[in-house]
Order: C-alpha cells, then sequence, then structure tokens
C-alpha cells in the first residue's frame, strides 16, 4: 500500500512539474490531459484506499518514507499517516480537485483575453494555471496525510505559496496583486503562532512525530509554564491556542478572515478550489487531528468554540448585503467554517469533518455554478445586472439550487445531516462559551438561508439580465463545465443520507479522533438520534428547520414578490447596512493601524536612521570632519621654520605631559 500512497501524492506534482516547465512544448491540451491525468489518479486511487476501509480490507498504515535528518533525536522525516480520517480527506480533496481540473478546461478557454498583448505573463498562461493547481492539489494531500509536525507545516506553508500565486495570476490586475498580498501577510501572522506551538510540542515531547507526541501528551496535561512574568499558564491551553491561532489564518476566523473574501480576484476554479475541500478547510482538519492534545484543554476549545460561532454569524451577515456573486459565496465559506469550528470546540470533531466533508461537494458546485452565469454574463459578476438566467442555463440552474438547498440545510440533503449534528452537538456541550455558540449557529440558519436564496432570485429568476447584450448572447454552458456540475451535484443530495451513521453514529472515526467521555456530545446526540432517518423523523421538532425556511420565505417574499421593499428596509437600517457593507470595518482598521503603523515606523527609521544618521552623520559627517580637520591643519603649513619648531615644541610638552599624568 505505501506505493499506492506514494503515486496519490506524486501524480499530482509530476503533472504540475510537467505543465510548469515544459508547458510551451506541450501546449495548452498536453498540459490540461496531464495535470487532470495526474489528479484523476490521485482521485481513483484515494477512493480505492476509502473502499478498502469501508470493507475493512485496509489496516492504518503509520510510517517513514524518508528521513531528511536527526538532529539531537529528533528526527525530521517525510511520513504517512493514512486511518480513517485521512482517507476521507484524500478522497474529498482529490475527486474534487478533480472535478475542477475539467471545469478549467472550459472556463479558461479564453484566457488570452484577461491579458494585454504586449503581456509576458500572458505567455502559456493556461498552462501555468494548470500546473498551479495540480501543485496545489499535491500540497493540500502531503499536509493531510502527514504523521508529524514538519510535513504538516510543509504542506501547511506550500498551500499558501500556490495559493498567493493562483489569487494574483491575473497579475496585469492591481486589485488582484492587492489581494494577494493581503492573503500571504493575513496568513503569515496565523502562522507565526502556529509554528510557536509547535516548537512548544517539540520542547516538550523533544519529538515531531504525532503518535509520539500524542503519547507524551497526558504526562503533560498539568504542567504549568510562565511566558510573562510569575504568572503560570496551563501548557496544553497554550500549545492549543497556539496551533489554532494557525488556524484561524488559514481557516479564515475572526479576525483573520478578511483575506478570503477578496481571493475572489483569482479565476473562479481557484475560488472553488480554495474555499470548497483545500486550503480553508486544512485549519479544521489540523484541529482534529490534533484532537488528543485540546482534549486536554477546556480552555482551548472554549477559545475555539467562541471564535467560531462569531464567525459563523457575524460574517454570514455581510453575505446578505453582497452583490459580488462571488462574493456571496465566499462570506457564505466563511459562515460554514465557523460552523466547522463550533464543532470542533465542542469536542464534536466528527461532526466538523463530516461537515467539512458534505460543504466540499456543494461549496464546490455553487462556486462552479457561479463561474458558468459568469461565462454567460461575459464575465459580469453583480446579481443586480442578472436575473431570469434560468430560461437561458437550465443545467447550471437546477445544480445551483440543489446546491442551495444543501448549502441552507434543507431536510434528506447532504447539508441537512452535517449542519443540524453541529447544532445539536453543541447544544449538549457544557463548556464555557457553548450557549453563545448555540445561539449563534441558530440564527446563523436563517442568516444562511436569506443570503443563499436572495442571490439564487436574483440570478436566476425575474424578468432577465439587464445588459441587452448579455441576454442576446446568453445560452448554457458547454459540457465541459456543466459534466462537473452534475458530478458534484450528486453527492451534494445524498451523501449526507448514506454516511451519517457510520461517521457520526458508527465507530468510523475511532483511533482517529479523540474524545474524552465528559466532553462526548455526539454520543449524547446519538442516545435521542440514531441516524439519517431518525434525523430526517425529528425535522419538525427542531428550530434549525423553521429558521432555514423563515429565511428562504423571507428572501422569496423580498426579492420576489416585492422587489422594491429591499431599498426601503436598506434606507430604514442605513447605518446596519453601512457597517455591513464596510464589512465591520476591519480593512480600514487594518489599513489605518497595522498597515499604516507599519509604514509610519518604516518612514521614521528611514528618514531619522537612513537619512540623518547614517548619510549625513556617519558618512558624510565623517567625510565632512575630514574636510575640516584638514583645512584647520593646512592653515600651520605657511613654509617659516619658526613655525614649525614652534609646532614641535607644543607636541613634545604635549606628550610629556600625557606621560607624566598617566
Amino acid at each position: 500500500m505505501e506505493n499506492i500512497y506514494l503515486l496519490i501524492v506524486l501524480s499530482p506534482l509530476v503533472g504540475a512539474i510537467i505543465a510548469g516547465f515544459w508547458g510551451g512544448q506541450i501546449g495548452r491540451v498536453g498540459a490540461h490531459w496531464v495535470t487532470s491525468a495526474g489528479v484523476g489518479i490521485a482521485a481513483v486511487l484515494s477512493l480505492f484506499v476509502l473502499y478498502g476501509f469501508i470493507s475493512g480490507d485496509n489496516q492504518v498504515f503509520n510510517g517513514s518514507v524518508y528521513t531528511w535528518m536527526v538532529s539531537d533525536g529528533l528526527k525530521m522525516e517525510v511520513g504517512f499517516l493514512v486511518d480513517h480520517l485521512t482517507a476521507v480527506m484524500i478522497s474529498v480533496v482529490s475527486f474534487v480537485s478533480f472535478c475542477i481540473h475539467i471545469y478549467t478546461i472550459g472556463y479558461m478557454a479564453d484566457d488570452e483575453h484577461n491579458w494585454p498583448q504586449e503581456s509576458l505573463a500572458g505567455k502559456n498562461s493556461y498552462q501555468r494555471f494548470f500546473s498551479y493547481i495540480s501543485l496545489f492539489t499535491f500540497s493540500m494531500l502531503m499536509l493531510v496525510m502527514s504523521n508529524n509536525f514538519l510535513q504538516l507545516f510543509f504542506g501547511w506553508e506550500a498551500v499558501g505559496l500556490v495559493s498567493y500565486l493562483l489569487i494574483g495570476f491575473w497579475s496585469v490586475r492591481p486589485t488582484a496583486i492587492l489581494a494577494n498580498m493581503k492573503a500571504f501577510l493575513v496568513n503569515r501572522v496565523g502562522d507565526f503562532g502556529f509554528i510557536l506551538g509547535i516548537a512548544a510540542v517539540v520542547m516538550y515531547t523533544n519529538s515531531l512525530d504525532y503518535a509520539e507526541v500524542f503519547k507524551a501528551v497526558p504526562g503533560l496535561a498539568d504542567t504549568q509554564i510562565q511566558i510573562f512574568g510569575d504568572t503560570n499558564w496551563s501548557l496544553m491551553s497554550v500549545i492549543g491556542i497556539l496551533l489554532f491561532v494557525g488556524a484561524m489564518g488559514k481557516s479564515a476566523q475572526v479576525p483573520l478572515h478578511v483575506w478570503l473574501p477578496d481571493s475572489m480576484e483569482g479565476p473562479t476554479p481557484i475560488s472553488a478550489l480554495i474555499h470548497a475541500a483545500t486550503m480553508v478547510t486544512a485549519g479544521v482538519f489540523m484541529v482534529a487531528r490534533m484532537s488528543p492534545i485540546y482534549e486536554l484543554s477546556e480552555t482551548a476549545l472554549s477559545f475555539i468554540l467562541v471564535i467560531g460561532a462569531t464567525t459563523a454569524m457575524f460574517t454570514g451577515l455581510i453575505g446578505i448585503v453582497q452583490n459580488d456573486i462571488k462574493r456571496v459565496v465566499a462570506y457564505s465559506t466563511l459562515s460554514q467554517l465557523g460552523y466547522m469550528m463550533v464543532a470542533l470546540g465542542a469536542s464534536a470533531y466528527a461532526a466538523g469533518i463530516f461537515h467539512l466533508m458534505t460543504h466540499a461537494f456543494f461549496k464546490a458546485l455553487l462556486f462552479l455554478a457561479a463561474g458558468s452565469v459568469i461565462i454567460g454574463m461575459h464575465h459580469k459578476q453583480d446579481i443586480r445586472d442578472m436575473g431570469g438566467i434560468r430560461k437561458y442555463m437550465p443545467k447550471t440552474y437546477w445544480t445551483a439550487l440543489l446546491g442551495s438547498l444543501a448549502l441552507i440545510g434543507f431536510p434528506g440533503f447532504s447539508g441537512f445531516f452535517s449542519k443540524d449534528a453541529i447544532i445539536e452537538a453543541v447544544h449538549h456541550s457544557t463548556i464555557a462559551g457553548s450557549d453563545y455558540a448555540y445561539a449563534m449557529v441558530l440564527a446563523g440558519v436563517f442568516v444562511t438561508a436569506l443570503y443563499s436564496f436572495r442571490m439564487f432570485f436574483l440570478v436566476f429568476h425575474g424578468e432577465g439580465p439587464r445588459d441587452e447584450h448579455a441576454r442576446e448572447h446568453l445560452h448554457e454552458s458547454p459540457k465541459v463545465v456543466t459534466i462537473p456540475l452534475v458530478l458534484l451535484a450528486i453527492p451534494s443530495v445524498c451523501i449526507g443520507y448514506f454516511t451519517v451513521d457510520a461517521m457520526l453514529f458508527g465507530d468510523w472515526f475511532a483511533g482517529a479522533l479523540h474524545v474524552l467521555p465528559q466532553h462526548d456530545t455526539l454520543g449524547e446526540l446519538g442516545k435521542s438520534v440514531h441516524g439519517a432517518n431518525s434525523m430526517l423523523g425529528h425535522v419538525f421538532l427542531s428550530p434549525p428547520f423553521y429558521l432555514a425556511m423563515a429565511g428562504l420565505f423571507v428572501a422569496w417574499f423580498i426579492y420576489m414578490k416585492q422587489p422594491s421593499l429591499a431599498e426601503k428596509i436598506k434606507g430604514l437600517f442605513a447605518p446596519i447596512y453601512t457597517l455591513l457593507d464596510k464589512k465591520y470595518f476591519f480593512d480600514e482598521i487594518y489599513q489605518a493601524v497595522f498597515a499604516g503603523g507599519s509604514r509610519g515606523i518604516g518612514s521614521f527609521f528611514w528618514n531619522k536612521g537612513d537619512r540623518k544618521l547614517i548619510d549625513e552623520i556617519i558618512i558624510n559627517g565623517s567625510a565632512n570632519n575630514v574636510g575640516r580637520f584638514a583645512g584647520l591643519v593646512r592653515n600651520i603649513q605657511t613654509g617659516y621654520l619658526f613655525h614649525y619648531a614652534f609646532a614641535m615644541i607644543l607636541g613634545l610638552l604635549f606628550l610629556l605631559t600625557w606621560f607624566v599624568i598617566f
């Protein structure tokens, strides 16, 4: 099996290398074939591995592949941990990535129009894009298959690097360059905490290997450390919170969420790849993998719970006022990531991973459906200029409808099982902050339905696009675009029903996820709910169903029945609308405080240090002083012997005085 695991990881890498270095030689067709084939091989083998775990034929694999170096007993190596959690992750990542690769063939077909003719960056851009997304898949697979912190950090930073390249792919657009720089800098803030957490793990366990670390941490559960002064800090809380700071950056949790909406500046396929199953879910996966550490710190769990709940609710509210079709879906991603983090904070790790899986399918579907609409609208993205598109793009319409229903948790759809499980798990939690989290995720159900169907009704229903040119040329996207939509729509509808029993109420994650008995919220939920049919039977007894239907009804009434009402509400709640439209002024505050402060500090040191101290005093000043001294000495070079004799006598007196005194 080790060779299969290596092939899963290396197939996308080989495709990325060939398309990246020899893209000009193999051409556009060669590039998309070699990268799609590489990711396709990874997807097929990943599903084979998953089937092996389902059938019981596969055993957990935990082994080293390559030892880089050993320093004072600390092994730094490449290794794989393939268990039930890994099998789910690699299957989701590779399958979604494969669908996106196929979709990209159609979406990027006319990419040359996005580049000025004189732009060298536009040469072979199609091949370069495929190389990037294949490299992105390799990086994510390395991350989720790692069995040690060093490889985890490598995958962590690699997905960050490639996302930087992809967000700013259209490098001739200033907004794209600003967005990728923003993503890079914000993630560095989170990664600083992440690497400090890893350093603390190594410091107290002298190991980077997961198995060794998890074996050692119970003995460190009561360890106290001093960071500032004499105040004692729980070691497990410090490690847990520092690692989670990394997850806050990568998985875009408040207040490190600001980069993710701006990442929409990249092409739509990468929006789907980043926001669905890969980069933003890396933090969720990492926290779940580190469950043996987090179970030893209720402080860290409470911190995760509150941050996740805040993200789920308040970023969802921003989605209500967004008019860019991709940004609506982006804020939806932020909100759903908050739900996943809430599940982790409530120790319902399985529910968080379950929602990660279901969300990957319907969120990728919604992004690709949005991209299909953008293609039809000649790359216009304002939903206020759309409407009536269902008549022109029926396949896109129906798949988008299925994705929207899954997102709001409509009964029977995949999102219903995962979201309801999270809400009920939080309801059973006794960890500090659980009451706040329950209120936030419950209110978030209404908000999710409202912004989802606001977008859906404005895009697909109504009279038709305002742009007459777009209306005349509007038609369904080619099959290379619609087939991935159908492939993603199928699991968006049914995968939750077929997997909820094993993943939430069965023993699928036994051994991969660790939960203490006092934190077993899913176990409490399992006493009253026994599977998919049982959850469906409780639909009309649970608040989420009525809140979702209320949000759907409000969206229909405002944007379909009484369109003029939207402007009246906007005027009535103008301050709130401004607050949401400005995204709570996070960008302005960060720009003024951090960006402005950094520029101010740099300007101070440049002006006072470089110009005044170094240039004027040290460099120019020393030269000027030599000149002044030379001018002074020149005055005594008169040519008269008695002047020289007088100077010699003075010098001699000075030397005698010096020797006598000192």
